[in-house]
């Protein structure tokens, strides 16, 4: 991709697509990133927001932001990183330690969309083990992480997704017991920090719901990001769940309930009950 020489601008109501990861949020940013009226990178952008924030600067507490030393300087830098992609366009953008990291973004681009797709506990959860079960997709800072990965009594030595806070207490936790932490702390924080976003600049969506009608979810998302549901658009949406993006097995809600993992996601459960009903589950 030839990059564009960036001259000062600051990006305009750039669309934040958040939520835990395996929640479908690769399904709505792609979805996003059919309009042609955004810009989209079209892959998540882990490595810049890690390289902005690096975990070591933060003593690797977590991959939560909630302010800056240099706003105007971070402001600068992502603007300069998208518009040198993908020129002066309206951006959506994907990565999934951003969602504890909203407070922050709010305050580099106070006119920001937030997209948040949330998914039942226990079907997330489900698809949370089994990334962490490929490493070699989805494993994350393990290599200089400073602290020994056991999970499981070692056998996953490789941390997978994003970092909450606490992380440490789970090193040789079982996995359903660090993939439950993910999930609550991860849809805790984007909560609680949805309350400091006007409501014209969040919407939030079932995964459950864009699998029964995803035509309408999409449409409604579309208008509220105030983007057009073009035709090319819809016909998009209209297949886009028979080609579903990084699913590890037939897209069906509570296919937890026959999985290998059932009996450990059962006893877990509960320890999610707080957060799974604020999310309306």
């Amino acid at each position: 991709m030839r990059r564009v020489a960036w001259s000062g601008q600051t990006l305009k109501r750039p669309i934040f697509v958040v939520g835990c990861s395996r929640a479908g949020t690769t399904l709505v940013y792609k979805t996003l990133s059919v309009s042609r009226q955004l810009g989209s990178l079209q892959r998540e952008t882990h490595d810049f927001w890690s390289e902005l924030n690096p975990l070591p600067e933060r003593e690797w507490i977590s991959h939560c932001v909630s302010d800056s030393l240099d706003p105007e300087g971070d402001r600068n830098q992502v603007s300069r990183y998208f518009y040198e992609h993908l020129g002066n366009r309206r951006i959506v953008d994907k990565c999934n330690q951003n969602g504890m990291a909203i407070p922050y973004l709010n305050l580099l681009f106070p006119d920001a969309m937030f997209v948040f797709i949330k998914r039942a506990p226990g079907d997330n959860l489900l698809s949370l083990m089994e990334g962490w079960r490929r490493p070699g997709e989805y494993a994350t800072w393990s290599q200089a992480l400073p602290a020994e990965v056991a999970i499981e009594d070692g056998t996953f030595r490789d941390w997978c997704f994003f970092l909450p806070p606490g992380w440490r207490e789970y090193l040789s936790a079982s996995l359903a017991e660090v993939c439950a932490f993910q999930y609550i702390e991860m849809n805790a924080a984007i909560l609680d920090a949805s309350a400091d976003v006007s409501p014209e600049r969040w919407h939030e969506v079932a995964y459950e719901d864009l699998l029964t009608e995803p035509v309408g979810e999409f449409a409604k998302m579309y208008a509220a990001c105030g983007v057009d549901f073009d035709a090319e658009v819809e016909e998009h949406c209209r297949t886009v769940i028979e080609r579903p993006y990084n699913a590890f097995s037939e897209i069906k809600p509570d296919k937890w309930k026959e999985s290998a993992d059932a009996d450990a996601i059962e006893r877990i459960l509960p320890s999610m009950n707080d957060v799974a009903a604020r999310l309306g589950y």
